[in-house]
């Protein structure tokens, strides 16, 4: 039963993960390509929206898994599992399984940025060409730029956003 469950968290996240990502894709192109100081323009305009998108493609799928199956794993060893037993505490049990799954999706979500972002100020460099000049230049550390910061923008997020998601279904559930 727990294995089941397991590869359902692994495969409904992975899948969610990946669906959003490449969905949204080209507007996330454009919102770096907007922030990036060289200009919107020079640092590709319109041209080569989907460059970068290997890096998103292949960190996707094992990000969003990696939050999802941590999310569940930590709500179920925190005790909210199914129906909890203090549905007062429920909501802070989602925020730190949630806090959690943040943590450690961040660690594939940020080298994936990395270079994705990277890739998308930069259109006229491969995925693969821009992560060897981060290896090359940075080391691995360079892959990892950020990941404080990430975590704690994306945390507030799911303190928000899970308890709410919990307490729906929950109440949806009855209906």
């Amino acid at each position: 039963r727990d294995k089941n469950a397991f590869f359902k968290q692994l495969s409904a996240g992975g899948c969610a993960g990946m669906c959003v990502d490449l969905t949204l894709f080209p507007l996330d192109t454009i919102k770096t390509r907007l922030q990036s100081q060289q200009g919107f323009h020079k640092a590709g305009g319109f041209r080569g929206i989907y460059a970068g998108v290997p890096s998103a493609a292949v960190g996707s799928f094992p990000n969003a898994a990696a939050f999802f199956v941590t999310y569940e794993c930590a709500k179920s060893l925190l005790g909210a599992g199914g129906a909890p037993a203090a549905p007062k505490a429920a909501p802070v049990t989602h925020m730190l399984a949630a806090s959690l799954g943040e943590v450690v999706a961040c660690l594939i979500r940020v080298p994936t940025e990395v270079v994705k972002q990277r890739t998308q100020a930069s259109p006229s460099s491969s995925t693969y060409s821009t992560l060897l000049a981060t290896l090359r230049e940075e080391g691995v550390r360079g892959l990892y730029r950020g990941y404080g910061s990430t975590v704690l923008r994306e945390i507030p997020f799911s303190l928000v956003q899970f308890p709410l998601w919990e307490y729906l279904k929950h109440l949806l559930a009855k209906s």
